[in-house]
């Protein structure tokens, strides 16, 4: 059983090792980087199906590796850190993780967090393969959005993943508790913040989509 090549840009070998084990006993081949000039090395020589990022590197550090890593591709990033502070989560999501894991934490819920991102940006919707809301066209093949320009952005996997509920959704207010377990998954574990920090990085990607805050419950998108 192959399903891919997952990698762990950590700089602590027992983590690493302890990892690999795991993560090759469920079929998965977890490829190991030391720093993050290192992983984005690997990176460029190969892709990876998701990065375990940490956050705390010698030399760059994650948040700059994963900056790096967004500029070059949308693979998704869980970044796993010993802190547990709002700004960190924060900084995290803005800049392009798809998840956030604090240590210590089970190799099993790192697993589970592994199985929800990948399931979320390789699942393609199967309702539509394109939506239209204010003008900008959502392409599910592509995993793209076209603005009313013509310009043509892509999102990051979760962001894209948000942004087609809200859009198969159009007219309703969507809670942050069903956004977060139609999105994340019910494997999830973090708190609402997570979706706001998305929604407002597609509202800078996407200038003028018709995303609504609904305060106290969550977000619409209106119909077109």
């Amino acid at each position: 059983m192959n399903r891919g090549r997952i990698l762990l840009i950590e700089d602590e070998e027992p983590i690493a090792d302890m990892l690999r084990v795991f993560f090759e006993r469920e079929g998965y081949k977890l490829v190991h980087a030391p720093t993050g000039e290192a992983g984005l090395e690997r990176l460029g020589e190969r892709p990876a199906r998701a990065v375990l990022l940490d956050l705390n590197l010698p030399g760059i550090d994650g948040i700059e590796t994963c900056r790096r890593i967004r500029a070059l591709s949308d693979v998704p990033v869980i970044m796993l850190t010993a802190r547990d502070t709002e700004i960190d989560k924060v900084v995290g999501l803005e800049i392009g993780a798809d998840d956030y894991v604090t240590k210590p934490f089970s190799p099993r819920e790192l697993l589970a967090r592994v199985k929800a991102v990948l399931r979320r940006s390789e699942e393609a919707p199967t309702v539509a393969k394109e939506l239209i809301v204010g003008g900008f066209e959502i392409d599910s093949g592509r995993r793209e959005v076209r603005t009313p320009s013509g310009e043509a952005v892509r999102p990051t996997a979760r962001e894209f993943e948000l942004l087609w509920y809200l859009a198969e959704h159009a007219g309703l207010v969507m809670s942050r508790a069903q956004i977060l377990e139609a999105v994340w998954g019910y494997e999830y574990f973090g708190e609402t913040r997570t979706v706001d920090v998305h929604v407002r990085q597609l509202r800078k990607k996407l200038e003028g989509i018709p995303i609504e805050t609904v305060w106290g419950v969550g977000y619409r998108i209106e119909k077109s």
